[in-house]
């Protein structure tokens, strides 16, 4: 059996980093099972993604599907077969429409009874053609949390996809999606390589992305990331708090990172420990910087998707954006303070919640009911806790 190598990659604008993962461990489950549906053996199937690009790549793919021997019911034996054991017209006629013999029909006893049955040999066909019917189906069961329509089309995608690359041992797999044919030829990375560049197999694939400034594994990238702002951190006398939920969301926002230290004015750090670190986790995606026992310094480390050659241009912009986003957080961190929740609590009175349900405050009651009612069969010992917490659980809605 003669083995292929696919290389298939989707080529877009910047797809949000919480959509990669999904659509690649689904784009890598939906191409084994059509693969294995298909009867086309194949030996491995990995998948990479940047911002950018959603690849997939399958070695020791078999480049014919192999033949394939089915078993083909007919009518029943009583219908087949006359009364002095001769096949009827019932039964030639099914021989005749299979291309079989009268002596290739053999008797098969099921539950329901015995029947007729030939084998059918189904010849394989060529991997190429299958994947011309296949890979568009592939990209058209990728899912998104959201997708998006362009142009006058209507297909969605979660971005607009700009080139597809299709390439079965060198060969273009030739098909459309999207209004975008499928070629061989691909684009690196945003800012470091410039316009379309040939691709001629997989193994070109990878070395030319990689000289396109593109580190096309995100497990290399994540690695890569990881030292970095390790690094990063004790250059400024520190250590990087680690999130393994930012590196992962980091390592989909670049295609090859850059990490870049910063800093904030030090009187920001008498705002509470957690206020500081979401802000820089969840609205600007920086890594928080503390000393030896954990306490939180006035710096930061941010992952760049340039290797810019003045850094420090890159560090005065992120910054700002910081500065102004805990200038925000510090005001509302200060008015919040100003009216305790006991009082935003007694406000959802005058807030309708339906007009047959009656206000929030209603609603909140009755939630401290069924919370207090449940708190005393469950945990009599948190009762307390538990009602203080349904009663201030609404508390937000009047900051």
């Amino acid at each position: 059996m003669n083995l292929g190598e696919l290389i298939f990659e989707i080529g877009t604008e910047e797809i949000p980093a919480g959509f990669v993962p999904l659509a690649l461990s689904s784009l890598k489950q939906i191409a084994g099972a059509s693969l294995s549906a298909g009867r086309v053996p194949f030996e491995e199937i990995n998948v990479y993604g940047t911002p950018r690009r959603l690849t997939l790549h399958i070695t020791g793919l078999a480049l014919t599907q192999p033949d394939a021997v089915e078993e083909v019911m007919g009518p029943s034996v009583t219908v087949a077969f006359g009364p002095d054991g001769a096949l009827t017209k019932a039964g030639e006629g099914f021989a005749r429409s299979k291309g079989a013999a009268p002596a290739d029909i053999y008797r098969v006893v099921t539950d329901k009874g015995e029947y007729i049955a030939v084998k059918k040999t189904l010849k394989g066909c060529d991997t190429a053609l299958l994947l011309k019917e296949e890979l568009p189906r592939w990209m058209a069961k990728i899912p998104f949390r959201k997708s998006m329509r362009w142009g006058s089309g209507e297909t969605a995608f979660a971005r607009p996809i700009h080139w597809i690359l299709a390439l079965l041992d060198g060969e273009i797999v030739d098909f459309e999606y999207a209004g975008v044919k499928s070629g061989r030829m691909i684009k690196g990375h945003r800012f470091h390589s410039t316009g379309y560049f040939e691709v001629m197999d997989a193994p070109d694939y990878f070395r030319k992305l990689r000289e396109a400034s593109v580190i096309l594994s995100q497990d290399e990238r994540k690695e890569i990331i990881a030292s970095q702002v390790t690094e990063a951190a004790k250059k400024v006398g520190g250590q990087v708090l680690m999130d393994e939920e930012l590196l992962d969301t980091v390592t989909f926002l670049v295609e090859q990172p850059t990490a870049v230290t910063g800093s904030f004015e030090p009187h920001y750090l008498e705002l509470p420990r957690e206020l500081l670190i979401l802000s820089m986790k969840t609205h600007q995606k920086y890594f928080a910087v503390t000393d030896g026992e954990g306490k939180l310094l006035n710096h930061f480390v941010t992952v760049s998707n340039t290797a810019a050659r003045d850094l420090s241009v890159v560090a005065r912009g992120n910054e700002r954006v910081l500065r102004a986003r805990l200038s925000d957080a510090s005001f509302f961190f200060v008015e919040d303070q100003k009216i305790s929740l006991e009082e935003h609590a007694e406000e959802l009175k005058r807030v309708v919640f339906q007009s047959k349900l009656g206000t929030s405050w209603e609603k909140m009651e009755r939630f401290r009911a069924i919370a207090g009612e449940l708190a005393q069969k469950l945990c009599p010992a948190s009762a307390p806790t538990v009602d203080r917490i349904a009663h201030l659980c609404k508390a937000d809605l009047c900051t």
